[in-house]
């Protein structure tokens, strides 16, 4: 035990002796408290923030139609157009909080529309690099995401999702598939195919 010196001549030095282990004691204590709290604090962070990240939806969508099939980055046809319209309404029922596309116009245009309602920048990724992008999902705290691109793509990304070869390429005339993929915990529970 550690005695202080002591600062007034009138308190008896049991007393003082006293005194002084149990601010020592409650320090010790409020101390060890503190310590556990915030042990507690970071444990919740962690495990909410992780099991939050792996909960998502993720909508897959081929570009709507274009307009040229000679150019190498045509514009969206009218028929194209009104499918980005019907998209809109489909997957604006979901709220995604984050938008994907390749970079070209037909597939930034597709989703273009509503991620401007939901006042969102659209990210670019690289097609050819499906598990980059998954995993760049799965880190990310956004919970709903919209990814645009192609035939010989999406069918793809929506296998590296489901880690599964399930589904082919989409033929060129095929544009009307949205793919539903939800995740929970950091697994696969669902996967629809819409048709818009």
């Amino acid at each position: 035990m550690k005695i202080l010196p002591r600062t007034d001549d009138n308190i008896p030095q049991q007393v003082y002796i006293f005194l002084v282990n149990i601010s020592q004691r409650q320090l010790f204590r409020s101390y060890r408290l503190m310590v556990a709290i915030l042990a507690l604090i970071f444990a919740i962070l962690v495990l909410a923030g992780g099991s939050y990240a792996q909960d998502k939806l993720i909508i897959l969508v081929r570009h709507a139609e274009k307009a040229d099939e000679t150019s190498e980055d045509p514009e969206l046809s009218e028929t194209g157009r009104r499918r980005v319209d019907r998209l809109t309404k489909i997957a604006g029922r979901y709220r995604p909080g984050a938008f994907h596309s390749t970079d070209l116009k037909r597939t930034r245009d597709t989703i273009r529309p509503l991620a401007e309602k939901r006042g969102k920048e659209i990210e670019i990724y690289d097609p050819r690099q499906p598990k980059e992008l998954f995993d760049k999902i799965l880190k990310s705290s956004i919970k709903r995401h919209i990814v645009s691109g192609h035939s010989n793509t999406i069918p793809g990304l929506a296998n590296v999702i489901l880690s599964k070869e399930l589904f082919r390429n989409l033929q060129d005339s095929e544009y009307s598939v949205i793919w539903k993929i939800r995740i929970r915990n950091g697994r696969v529970v669902s996967a629809e195919l819409l048709d818009y």
